[in-house]
């Protein structure tokens, strides 16, 4: 359904204030971070910008993969700098922040894919921010659960990992990436350690079938997943793949009963959902 218009009202967002976009901005600069917010043009960053909250990056701004989804930059990375976890710790502990989100590019060129510089932000910013709580969304590593380890040895409350779309659609979507691997980590997280929340992605738009977006939920409630984010693919330029569909809202109601009475702890499904968005207050209500 669209309006008058013809604009699909849905996504519609307000224009970000541009006060709060400068001071996030500054303070980023300052301490030599990037945000995963900016970095994929993610249509929320006002809005958490102005809640004070925000997904950081580490392991540099340069992507090793080549995902057609994403707005990252991909290439040659820069060596690590290892006064990012110090300067992450820093930023949260600006921003007051109650639950922090940790991200990053993927690494390939790092023999453990960057775990131990995730650990080593996890322990700082616990460090600064005991009472925090703290979400990591990781990379693969490529299948290394040795580099899993490393993280999971951090204690994250969260360790959340995307599929990003439907197994058909992996090697147009994903190429580098292999969708039987991203469930295994997902589940290697709970064999590791049952208390550890896990989450994952998926975006829809990208001309996946109903029937195999039901098949990844279950696949991922096979993995016992905990928490699952559905929202629409916007393509972030036209170097990227095209929108197949935009869902219609009430499609995503349908996909969160779906997923709740498979019996994940928490489906956030809405056009407009990311994978960190609300993060917090949706940890917040299952524990």
């Amino acid at each position: 359904m669209t309006d008058k218009k013809g604009h699909l009202y849905w996504l519609r967002r307000k224009l970000p204030d541009q006060k709060v976009l400068k001071r996030m901005d500054s303070l980023l600069k300052e301490l030599n971070l990037h945000t995963v917010c900016d970095s994929a043009l993610c249509p929320n960053r006002g809005e958490c910008f102005k809640k004070g909250t925000a997904t950081f990056m580490i392991l540099g701004n340069i992507c090793t993969r080549n995902c057609k989804f994403c707005a990252v930059e991909k290439g040659k990375p820069l060596p690590l700098d290892p006064e990012e976890p110090y300067h992450i710790a820093q930023a949260a502990k600006h921003l007051n922040l109650k639950h922090i989100v940790i991200t990053s590019v993927t690494r390939d060129d790092l023999s453990d894919g960057g775990a131990k510089h995730f650990a080593r932000t996890v322990i700082e910013v616990k460090k600064i921010l005991p009472e925090s709580t703290i979400e990591v969304l990781v990379p693969d590593f490529e299948g290394s659960w040795e580099a899993l380890q490393i993280v999971i040895d951090a204690q994250p409350e969260v360790i959340n990992h995307n599929i990003e779309t439907v197994t058909r659609l992996y090697q147009l979507v994903r190429p580098k990436a292999v969708y039987n691997r991203s469930l295994e980590l997902l589940g290697q997280v709970k064999i590791r350690d049952k208390n550890i929340i896990s989450k994952s992605g998926i975006m829809v738009g990208l001309g996946e079938e109903k029937e195999e977006v039901i098949k990844a939920m279950k696949d991922l409630r096979e993995v016992d997943c905990d928490i699952l984010t559905i929202g629409q693919y916007l393509r972030p330029s036209p170097h990227h793949l095209k929108v197949s569909d935009y869902i219609h809202p009430d499609k995503f109601e349908e996909y969160q009963n779906m997923g709740m009475s498979l019996g994940f702890k928490y489906v956030a499904s809405a056009p407009l959902v990311r994978s960190s968005y609300h993060a917090g207050e949706i940890l917040k209500t299952i524990t």
